[in-house]
């Protein structure tokens, strides 16, 4: 045996050694964030596409509910890695003072794995899942593409009885987040949360501060949103992300794609998320396709 293929045999035990595995899926152990890496077939060098789920926690994209979604990415040659970061197994309990820290290292260790090409990282994250999807790549260059649904354009409280502590942290520092304001809380009793979201924003000072630095990204970004939002007013935040891309000549692609529906529509249409990653983050096997068009 050669000492490059003795290497290669090492570093595979090394990475099985830190993880437990069922069936093709490969749970790792990481601090914090429930992680499963989905590998697929034996070919090297694929893509990893991560899934962020939303307010709902735990590990949505795990879920039956999201396989067969999953089975494609595979089946177009990515690996695929589920992360929870709340409100599941060995993660905090609600949706408060999240580390995107420790999730960015959950991220580092499945692109260890070695048929994962370490230099091919995309986040696909969904409602609060999109905005942690924004924000982890505007502060770790080695995310290289992002699609980000139904997102919000600037850190919001975390979700306890008070929302006086920010939804996220980085380097044990809570985000500078957006206040519930006292003209926002009769919304908020009444359960009206897009409109609490747009009153909030009228707070121009703390957006300022709080606003997601998307042009820090470091690749193509795709959002999309959903015209009749009754969640949050993800159509207008996601022009304004826009706008801050183009103010700031972003010099990678990206595009905002509008759906007619509710909050949860455009999870409906992710043909519009692998058009884009064909194009912008393709596999090896998208490659061929397209170069034998």
């Amino acid at each position: 045996m050669t000492t490059l293929k003795k290497t290669r045999l090492v570093t595979t035990l090394l990475f099985l050694l830190a993880c437990t595995t069922a069936s093709s899926q490969i749970v790792l152990n990481t601090p914090d964030v429930e992680s499963k890496l989905y590998i697929g077939d034996s070919s090297l060098n694929k893509p990893l596409i991560v899934g962020l789920g939303g307010s709902e926690g735990g590990n949505a994209w795990a879920s039956d509910h999201w396989k067969n979604t999953r089975e494609d990415f595979l089946n177009k040659g990515y690996a695929f890695l589920a992360i929870g970061y709340f409100k599941g197994k060995g993660t905090p309990a609600i949706l408060n003072k999240i580390s995107i820290d420790q999730v960015h290292a959950a991220i580092a260790a499945a692109a260890r794995n070695p048929q994962v090409d370490k230099r091919k990282i995309a986040i696909i994250g969904g409602s609060r899942g999109g905005d942690l999807a924004l924000l982890i790549a505007s502060f770790y260059q080695d995310i290289r593409c992002v699609v980000a649904i139904v997102p919000a354009n600037a850190v919001f409280p975390g979700n306890t009885a008070e929302f006086t502590t920010s939804a996220w942290t980085h380097n044990g520092q809570e985000l500078p987040f957006i206040p519930v304001s006292q003209e926002a809380v009769p919304a908020l009793l009444k359960h009206d949360l897009r409109a609490a979201f747009e009153i909030m924003l009228r707070d121009s000072m703390a957006f300022k501060q709080a606003a997601i630095r998307v042009e820090k990204i470091n690749g193509p970004v795709l959002l999309l949103s959903a015209d009749k939002d009754e969640i949050s007013p993800s159509t207008p935040m996601c022009e304004s992300m826009i706008s801050r891309l183009r103010d700031k000549k972003f010099s990678f692609y990206y595009e905002h794609i509008t759906i007619e529906g509710l909050h949860s529509t455009p999870l409906q249409h992710f043909d519009k998320v692998f058009g884009f990653l064909d194009k912008h983050f393709p596999s090896q096997v998208a490659e061929v396709y397209l170069k034998s068009r």
